[in-house]
């Protein structure tokens, strides 16, 4: 009797908390489990992203998603389940701004190549990035720097690449992507000291 006294009731276990809120609807039980696993979910993270305040944030929208995904999935282990659910969700972060950073270099590189042909060959004030991208240009392997070339100086079709160079397709848009992630890492490296 006097132990009862001073003995707490239990927390609610992770499962009752989530069918507890499949029944209700209650957001703040889903807060309960947020609780729990902040710390958990804000670590890996920080594993993933090596970054504190995108990984804050990131902390937040996985705690966002457990609302309609607490609903969807039958979970058996909710901690295993978060912490995979977290992990994926930080993978997918990176390779979307791995991807953003593609994209940004293609919209970096690919006028500074396409004008090399018609605008900067006439121009004395970009005389400098000419040479660079000149320089660049020899730092390419023969195929890809071809394929450069022909696409970008030439303004040639992937076909008519393949075509004059004796390539796949595929191994022709290869060397163009690679060869432009390669000027535009050069150029990157070697503009400010020229």
């Amino acid at each position: 009797m006097f132990l009862k006294l001073f003995s707490r009731a239990k927390p609610p276990q992770d499962l009752e908390l989530i069918q507890q809120y499949r029944e209700s609807g209650d957001v703040e039980l889903v807060g309960q489990l947020f609780e729990r696993y902040t710390e958990m979910v804000y670590l890996i993270c920080l594993k993933y992203l090596k970054n504190e305040d995108e990984s804050k944030d990131a902390t937040m929208h996985i705690f966002e998603q457990l609302i309609p995904a607490l609903r969807k999935h039958e979970i058996g282990n909710f901690k295993s389940w978060l912490h995979v659910l977290s992990k994926n969700y930080c993978l997918m972060y990176l390779r979307n701004q791995k991807k953003r950073g593609a994209d940004l270099i293609d919209e970096k590189t690919l006028p500074m190549v396409e004008k090399a042909a018609s605008t900067l060959a006439n121009d004395p004030d970009h005389e400098p990035e000419l040479q660079l991208l000149s320089k660049a240009l020899t730092t390419l392997g023969p195929e890809q720097r071809a394929c450069v070339e022909l696409f970008y100086l030439e303004k040639k079709s992937y076909k008519e690449v393949a075509e004059l160079t004796g390539l796949e397709m595929g191994k022709v848009k290869s060397h163009i992507q690679n060869g432009k992630r390669n000027l535009k890492i050069y150029m990157d490296k070697n503009y400010e000291q020229e």
